[in-house]
This record gives structure tokens, C-alpha cells and sequence, in this order.
């Protein structure tokens, strides 16, 4: 007796998966497109992965890995991925907090025993949620005359905290940015593994997760096979090294030698078998995914989004965990939709890249018609200004007030002395290796404003001009102490030598 119930069966399967391959590369024509849309084939471009049910569904890329030598961008190019390396650094906390090693509501200095005591206690949660309120590096390192394409190490960061004093908030009541946390987390995992922080990784995340093309960069001389470098445009028309519609393009500099918070390197496909095991959960178990998703609670009651380097968001009424890079040129960011086990990874080679909507806009092409979206609530009706809207008018210091500020002023916690003098239209702020900032007067006496940037002086008992604050995006209220004053700012000591 002929069973044609099984030959149905059979036929059905068989239609069935021309059907898919059909369906799969009309996704992979749809992502090509897409990344057509953003990237000339002979400028810089990007990488992009896919993941799904567990495994990697494609990989696609365009664009120039290095433009003077005209090496395309394939799957296999290694990118520098920023703060995507975060995710790693917090990833070992866990690890080591299963060993048993550490726990995350440590008090940092009993790890860190030479860091200054700021009077409150700092944990590593507080560094992982960003919570610390600890300084970001960077904009310290701007402040104090560095570029941002310096050669920066670990140990000249290292040092950098060691001279801190002061916190820009009491620890747990406030979300800022600080990349300087996640140094710290670097040193911890060091300290408590007793291993290097990129061998630490190798073994226990890297090597069993299949990511051989993964590794800590913190030796900016070491050679990388098949890596990008990174591009911003210069801007108008030029001969060569064009893309994107005739944009010129510079290189973009990076001689970083830090770990922790950024100079993860690694390819489209060992980041798409980091997001695969956010649904195996191979390495690392539940808990530790689970725990990498514990939002941050202020001690206000505040709940933010951010977690243990990363951060949930929706798109169109979907729950995404994920988070991006930003370093001169490159950018980068990995999204997972957990209902949907999707995953989408993007690296980027050219500054010019919105790394997120990327990965967003890629997501959309597998994902199922989009979730229904509540219709948005009528836009608030803005709340006037008591002074009917109208922006406080500035101060008006005169030039004999304006040259009391003159003198030259030290900073303990940058090791570094800007210069003030005032000119026929204001102040002047000099620093050998810094442009001059020409701060206009705030809505205050004794405040001025040049961009994020905010000078607060202060006087002693005298009425004098004893020094200043200064104040940026991540970091708040450093002090300088005008030499010659004979005082020091409120709250400064100097650190010893």
C-alpha cells in the first residue's frame, strides 16, 4: 500500500527549502543594499553579522580596510570595536566572581589598595554601571594637553586616577560615562586572576567561545594581520582616496595601549559567537547573562537602563540589548533581540558611520512585521520659562574686573598650569599643547562657558581670586589653585609626589 501521506510529506520538504534559500538571499541582496547605501566600495565601509537561533546566519561587508593599499573590508578584517570591549571586562568580573575570586559589591580599594580614599565607598558594580562617580580618562587627558591620537597606556591613566581627589558625585546617586571605571575593572581582573588581562580572557572566554581572531590591543606596536585602520573625511573633492559621493578621506589615528574600556580587536564573526552565547549561555551560564541584564539602581530609587555594559532599548515594541563603540574613526555595535534570538553586529572603519541605526536597520530585514506600536502620545505642551522664555542675560564683567582673573593656575589632579589673560573682548585660556579657549562670561559673576566647557573661580577671604573649577561633558569640578594666591580651593589638597 502506497503511504502517500509520507510522499506529501516528502514533496513538502523538498519545495520547502529552495523556498528558504530563496528567502535568504533576497535578505542577504536587502542587507547588501543597505550597506550600498551607506558605503562607496572604494572608501571606507563596514562589516556586518547575523545571528540567529543559535548560529550565524550570514556575514556581508563593503567598503576598504586600508585605503592606501586598496585592501577591501571582508569578514575576516579585524576592527578595533571601542567600548564594545566593555562587555568582555565586566564579562571576567562575573567569571571571577563565580571562581569566587571577587564579588561585584567589593569596595574597589580592597583591590585597588593605592587608589585614593575619597570618603565613600566604590564598588565594582559602581564602576561597571558607571555609577562611581570617577572621572572618564579621556576628557581628563584632554584637559591636561593630551590628543586624543597620543600614544595612551595604561600606566599613564593609572597614574592619572592615583592623583584623583575628588568624585564628580557621591557613588550610586548618579549615571555618568566614565571610561576610567572600566580601567579599573582591567586592573581588578588582573589583580584578582593573577594573569594578564588579555590572557585571562583568551582562556576563559575567547578560546572557549571559537573567537580566534579576537584580542586585547594594549601594545600599540603590535602587529595585527588583516586589520582596518580608520577614516574621517577631510571634506570637498580631492584625487584619490575617495568615496561616499567624492568625500576625501584622513586617517583617523588611534595609538591607544589600554584595556578595560575600549582596544578589544576582533571580526564581524567571533562578536556574532559572543551574541550567540547570550542564548547558549556556554560559557559563563545563565547566571552570568542574567546578571550582565541587572539594570542599575540609583540610590534614589531610579532604575537606568544601563546594566553591566549593556544597555536595553526597543524598536519597534521590542526589547534589544546591546551597546556601541566610538573611537577616531571606527564604530561598532552589537544588538540582541532576545524574544526573537536575533543578533546583529556592525563594525565600521569611517567615523561617518551611525553604527546603531546600522544594526537597527539590518535587524529590520529579518525580523517579522514589526510588533504593533502604540500610537504616541500628544507632545507636552512645553513649560514656559518664569521669565516668559527668555535666556537670563550674561554677565558683564569690565576690564578691570575681567583682569583680576589673570595669573596662572596649577591643577594637582591634571599636573598641569593654564595660563589666564584678558583681552579687549574677554578672557583667554592658553595651555602649551592646547588651543586657546575664549570663554564668555555666564549668567553669574566669577562664570564663564566656552562650549561643555565651565570655568568657576573662586575667591578666598579676602575677595581674591584664589583659583578655579572646571568643569566638562564626564568630568566635573577639577580644581585649579591660582599660583601666588597663597590658598587653596575649598576641598584640595595636593597629592604627594
Amino acid at each position: 500500500m502506497i503511504n502517500t501521506r509520507g510522499i506529501l510529506a516528502i514533496v513538502a520538504c523538498m519545495t520547502a527549502v529552495p523556498a528558504l534559500a530563496v528567502a535568504q538571499d533576497a535578505r542577504m541582496l536587502r542587507v547588501d543594499s543597505i550597506l550600498a547605501a551607506h558605503y562607496d566600495v572604494d572608501g571606507p565601509g563596514a562589516a556586518v553579522a547575523v545571528v540567529q537561533d543559535g548560529r550565524i546566519l550570514l556575514e556581508r561587508s563593503r567598503g576598504r580596510a586600508h585605503l592606501e593599499y586598496d585592501v577591501p573590508i571582508t569578514p575576516a578584517t579585524v576592527f578595533h570595536v571601542a567600548s564594545v570591549s566593555k562587555q568582555f571586562a565586566t564579562f571576567a568580573i562575573l567569571l571571577l566572581q563565580q571562581q569566587g575570586r571577587l564579588s561585584l559589591d567589593d569596595d574597589i580599594r580592597t583591590h585597588l589598595p593605592e587608589l585614593h580614599d575619597f570618603g565613600h565607598r566604590i564598588t565594582i558594580r559602581h564602576l561597571a554601571n558607571h555609577t562611581s562617580g570617577i572621572r572618564d580618562q579621556w576628557e581628563l587627558l584632554m584637559m591636561a594637553g593630551w590628543r586624543i591620537d597620543d600614544v595612551i597606556t595604561r600606566d599613564q591613566i593609572m597614574a592619572m586616577m592615583r592623583r584623583q581627589r575628588e568624585l564628580n558625585f557621591e557613588p550610586g546617586s548618579e549615571y555618568l560615562y566614565s571610561n576610567m571605571g572600566y580601567s579599573l575593572l582591567a586592573e581588578i581582573v588582573e589583580r584578582a586572576s593573577g594573569m594578564p588581562f588579555d590572557d585571562y580572557l583568551r582562556q576563559h572566554v575567547f578560546q572557549p567561545l571559537g573567537m580566534t581572531s579576537t584580542h586585547v590591543h594594549n601594545d600599540h606596536e603590535l602587529v595585527v594581520p588583516g586589520r582596518a585602520y580608520s577614516y574621517r573625511p577631510r571634506g570637498g573633492q580631492g584625487q584619490g582616496g575617495e568615496g561616499n559621493g567624492g568625500v576625501t578621506w584622513r586617517n583617523a589615528v588611534l595609538s591607544y595601549a589600554n584595556q578595560g574600556a575600549t582596544s578589544l580587536f576582533t571580526t564581524t564573526g567571533d562578536l556574532a559567537r559572543w551574541l550567540i552565547n547570550f542564548e547558549t549561555a556556554t560559557v559563563g551560564g545563565p547566571n552570568a547573562i542574567a546578571a550582565m541584564r541587572q539594570r542599575a539602581v540609583l540610590t534614589g530609587g531610579d532604575t537606568i537602563p544601563y546594566a553591566l555594559a549593556i544597555q536595553r532599548g526597543q524598536h519597534h515594541g521590542r526589547t534589544w540589548w546591546g551597546h556601541g563603540g566610538s573611537d577616531a574613526g571606527f564604530r561598532s555595535q552589537v544588538v540582541h533581540f532576545p524574544d526573537e534570538r536575533l543578533g546583529v553586529v556592525v563594525l565600521s572603519n569611517t567615523a561617518t558611520t551611525n553604527a546603531g541605526a546600522l544594526a537597527l536597520a539590518v535587524a529590520d530585514v529579518f525580523l517579522d512585521p514589526p510588533a504593533a506600536v502604540a500610537a504616541a502620545p500628544a507632545a507636552a505642551t512645553p513649560v514656559a520659562a518664569a521669565n516668559g522664555g527668555v535666556q537670563p542675560p550674561r554677565w558683564q564683567p569690565t576690564a578691570g574686573e575681567l583682569a583680576d582673573y589673570t595669573g596662572d593656575y596649577y591643577s594637582p589632579e591634571l599636573g598641569v598650569v593654564y595660563s589666564v589673560a584678558a583681552s579687549d573682548d574677554g578672557l583667554v585660556v592658553t595651555h602649551h599643547r592646547l588651543p586657546d579657549i575664549r570663554p564668555m562670561p555666564g549668567t553669574e559673576p566669577d562664570h564663564f562657558r566656552a562650549g561643555n566647557r565651565q570655568f568657576r573661580f573662586q575667591r578666598g577671604d579676602d575677595g581674591a581670586v584664589a583659583g578655579f573649577r572646571l568643569t566638562g561633558s564626564r568630568v566635573r569640578n577639577v580644581a585649579f589653585i591660582r599660583l601666588g594666591s597663597g590658598a587653596l580651593p575649598t576641598g584640595v589638597t595636593l597629592p604627594p609626589e
